[in-house]
């Protein structure tokens, strides 16, 4: 049924309306979500919706501008005509396969099917996620692959994983599918930050800000973030006297048990070695003035967020050899390799000498966009400026 409104423009965001995890995937929901909203697409009226068991609803937005479902009892249904679009802003895959039938239902409708897609690394590297995450993962993009109009990535090193990964296996559709890219913003304040500073870390703070070498990881604990081969290279470092001293800010993520009890225990801690599991934003952007390099040790990444947010901060940045990095960061970024601790520690000597010469590259070059040119961006693509369209199988 035709309305006398704008087609809308359906943002789903059942994960942060009921948990916000304050991680790397939900601050880019935040940061579009807030661009949306501000600057609609011309002709389009933005209405986030969230999953409410077995349909989607509308979602209320609170007092403090932050969305959530509403009470049981008072939920309004999705009223979806031709035209509108349903965008899958947030990392939701249960909930996306749970309403296959109703997502299948909206495009027999007119409505187009549009998902943002971070990386494919539970498929590329099951090895750093639980079993049940990269089988979900695994049956999520089937999902998409077959059912959406289009998939939207992060970068154009997504872009081109995904594109490989349906060639190796072209899903069977009536239509094509089209795989577009954005680059991520990465100005803070737009993107609801969080606040706070305890007594504590306003003292490690204090600490940080004398003089010495500072290199800042920042991003959770993960295996493939190599934060212990990170601390490998340091520990070699400081048996030579280094002063370099390595911040971390990151909470625990999965199978780093053992990192987070060496971290807590470390000799070095509160000395040369700082680790801040509960940072806020607030406090993040204090560490980023207080460094004197981002080092980004990441063995795969969809985008590298901290790189454009260290950027803004006229942070120096220190990258794995990565082609999402070059993406990035382009030639404003020193970049290494390295297979160990000891690998490491030379690049980063390498490194230190040059930052004490002066000669290590400025990051200042680099692009910085805000989650407004993010939004932007993503209003071209859906508009029509693809990147490509994907392998099929006519049905």
């Amino acid at each position: 049924m035709r309305r006398n409104t704008p087609p809308q423009l359906l943002l789903d965001l059942s994960e942060l309306v009921r948990h916000d995890a304050r991680s790397g995937v939900q601050r880019v929901t935040r940061g579009l979500l807030q661009a949306l909203l501000t600057t609609p697409p011309a002709g389009y009226q933005v209405r986030p919706v969230y999953d409410a068991g077995g349909y989607y609803a509308y979602a209320v937005a609170g007092a403090d501008g932050r969305y959530a479902p509403a009470a049981v009892g008072e939920e309004q249904p999705l009223q979806a005509a031709p035209g509108d679009r349903f965008f899958g802003l947030d990392l939701a895959l249960e909930a996306v396969i749970r309403n296959h039938a109703v997502l299948q239902d909206l495009r027999q409708h007119g409505v187009a099917l549009h998902f943002f897609i971070h990386d494919l690394l539970p498929l590329r590297h099951p090895e750093w996620f639980e079993a049940g995450l990269v089988a979900v993962f695994g049956d999520w993009l089937a999902m998409l692959a077959a059912l959406a109009d289009g998939l939207v990535c992060n970068s154009r090193a997504t872009a081109d994983d995904l594109l490989d990964w349906l060639a190796a296996a072209p899903p069977m559709r009536p239509l094509p599918l089209l795989v577009g890219y954005l680059h991520l913003g990465a100005d803070v304040d737009a993107s609801q930050p969080s606040s706070g500073v305890s007594d504590d870390e306003a003292a490690l703070l204090a600490t940080l800000r004398e003089p010495a070498p500072t290199l800042l990881m920042v991003g959770t604990l993960e295996p493939r973030k190599m934060h212990a081969q990170a601390l490998d290279a340091l520990e070699l470092l400081w048996r030579d006297d280094s002063a370099a001293r390595l911040v971390i800010v990151g909470k625990p993520g999965w199978r780093t048990e053992a990192l987070a009890q060496r971290l807590r225990a470390h000799p070095e801690q509160g000395r040369r070695l700082f680790w801040f599991p509960h940072a806020s934003d607030q406090l993040l952007q204090q560490l980023y003035g207080a460094a004197s390099g981002l080092l980004a040790a990441s063995q795969a990444e969809g985008f590298g967020l901290p790189l454009i947010e260290a950027a803004r901060h006229g942070l120096p940045v220190i990258a794995r050899e990565l082609p999402v990095f070059r993406e990035v960061g382009g030639e404003h970024a020193w970049y290494f390799q390295a297979d160990d601790g000891a690998a490491l520690a030379r690049a980063l000597r390498q490194w230190l000498a040059l930052q004490a010469a002066g000669a290590a590259p400025p990051s200042t070059g680099m692009r910085q966009l805000g989650w407004r040119d993010s939004a932007a961006r993503l209003h071209a693509v859906l508009d029509g400026h693809w990147y490509a369209s994907a392998p099929i199988l006519l049905a």
